[in-house]
């Protein structure tokens, strides 16, 4: 079935409150889809963000991200009152330290409330979350009462969860414990309600979850044992990517490393716990770094730079089996940019599920993969730019001039015209789904620009700061009836 969406963070959306939220600016988004005629909705992780504020490293592989929690909807749940809710704000990048400072201190206020007199859904939601909602709760009550310090820098008898260490903190942190949980309750509260309208839409909302974990992490806390450590909790090997032409050093993600025997002697077990939550929460979900589950690149640990790292083979066919047996054979995309062995071919292969093709690598020349459009197949999702690239219109002002002037011929276009050109074509292509970054189809330039992998310090900050033009979901849904996209 031909298909489209939009790729769009909730962090990007725009409202009055430092960041996007699960309020009506969301559900206002979703009308727009639909009146754009799409049939999907693709975002970044929602998970709580850590380390330089990336989705790609949360606290949790189950929990919300508390920024998101739309102020104005606890208010209508009786949980604020209005004099509490902050005033409202022009509408800005992200910042991250702002809403670090701001955030607790207001949904305290909320928290507070629901844990005085617990409501028969905040109980039935603790019940059912239990497997990952008192973990998560009691990681971030040490976290906090340790001044925010990383998991690495705690006592040993805390970091290792020797049980007296446990016992006493469970009952120290008690308050502080309901706090995380209620504020989950918040966030997965109005995170369902925009689900089940977008739903009643026709739209689809397309997850992302990172395929690794990070070190900072309850994941890696209660589970330690999945993981490649040195038996204390310290990590003996870290993920990341090797060199290539977009980075010299490679990709020094830091993330813990699977032990991959043992989640196979469990039968995948944490994993098919992931995806389950993972597919109730999301209609597709996008693995990220799909290719990690072949083979992965391992670098020892403490090293300054990913360039002394080497691969390892990881659980191939066997992880494919189990998610199959979990999940059945569908929703899911594989994110397979990248390295390509004939080997992560053949696994893709077999597992089904749909890759991913970049237009704009199909005309860099930095890039050795072949991303052009005649070679595309069906089961494939093609992107003008993932959030780790330039907006189509900054690689037209960025990227050489030969590259650029090999795409005008290719797409039998002017320089000018390049973005909606790349758009048309993926639109255009075999690919059973196309997927376009909102800041394509608004022909933003590089300041749109979400993530620029291997920085720290301007990432995950874009937000959409001026109303959509009033054309543009006519004009999205016009291209989408001609290429036979519409649903």
């Amino acid at each position: 079935m031909r298909a489209s969406g939009i790729l769009m963070p909730v962090f990007s959306l725009p409202g009055p409150f430092g960041i996007g939220t699960l309020g009506k600016e969301a559900f206002a988004f979703v009308d727009f889809l639909a009146d754009a005629k799409q049939t999907y909705w693709q975002i970044l992780p929602i998970g709580p963000t850590g380390y330089g504020d990336s989705p790609y490293q949360s606290f949790s592989a189950f929990a919300g991200n508390p920024y998101f929690i739309d102020y104005r909807l606890l208010a209508a749940d009786d949980l604020l009152t209005a004099d509490e809710i902050p005033a409202e704000k022009p509408v800005g990048s992200v910042d991250y330290g702002a809403l670090y400072n701001e955030r607790p201190v207001i949904l305290k206020k909320a928290a507070d409330r629901l844990l005085a007199a617990p409501s028969p859904a905040y109980k039935a939601f603790c019940k059912e979350q239990a497997f990952w909602l008192e973990d998560y709760a009691l990681f971030m009550a040490v976290k906090a009462a340790q001044g925010q310090a990383g998991l690495a820098d705690w006592p040993d008898a805390l970091r290792c969860r020797q049980p007296e260490a446990i016992a006493e903190a469970k009952a120290a942190l008690a308050g502080s414990i309901g706090y995380y949980k209620a504020v989950q309750f918040f966030f997965y509260t109005q995170w369902n309600a925009l689900k089940a309208y977008a739903n009643s839409k026709g739209i689809k909302l397309v997850g992302d979850i990172p395929i690794y974990v990070s070190p900072d992490s309850s994941d890696l806390w209660t589970h330690p044992e999945l993981f490649q450590t040195d038996g204390q909790m310290h990590l003996t090997q870290v993920a990341g990517c090797p060199p290539d032409a977009f980075a010299a050093d490679g990709q020094l993600w830091g993330n813990p490393l699977y032990d991959w025997p043992v989640h196979k002697a469990t039968g995948f077990a944490w994993w098919k716990q992931r995806m389950k939550h993972a597919t109730s929460i999301y209609d597709v979900v996008r693995i990220d770094h799909f290719r990690g589950f072949e083979s992965y690149y391992s670098i020892p640990a403490g090293n300054k730079t990913a360039a002394g790292g080497h691969w390892e083979k990881g659980p191939d066919r066997d992880f494919i089996n189990a998610m199959h047996e979990n999940l059945g054979e569908g929703g899911i995309i594989a994110e397979d940019l990248g390295y390509l062995t004939p080997e992560v071919k053949a696994m893709l292969s077999a597992s089904g599920y749909p890759g991913m093709k970049i237009m704009q690598f199909a005309f860099d020349s930095r890039e050795s993969g072949n991303y052009l459009p005649h070679t595309y197949h069906r089961n494939s999702v093609v992107y003008t730019g993932t959030h780790d690239n330039v907006t189509t219109e900054g690689w037209r002002t960025n990227a050489s001039a030969e590259d650029v002037a090999y795409a005008c011929r290719y797409l039998r276009c002017q320089p000018e015209e390049l973005t909606e050109a790349m758009i048309c074509a993926c639109l255009a292509s075999v690919s059973d789904t196309a997927v376009i970054p909102l800041a394509d189809w608004l022909h933003l330039g590089s300041e749109a620009r979400i993530n620029t992998p291997s920085t720290q310090g301007s990432n995950w900050q874009w937000r959409l700061t001026c109303p959509l033009p009033e054309a543009l979901a006519g004009h999205i849904a016009q291209l989408t009836v001609l290429y036979e996209r519409a649903q």
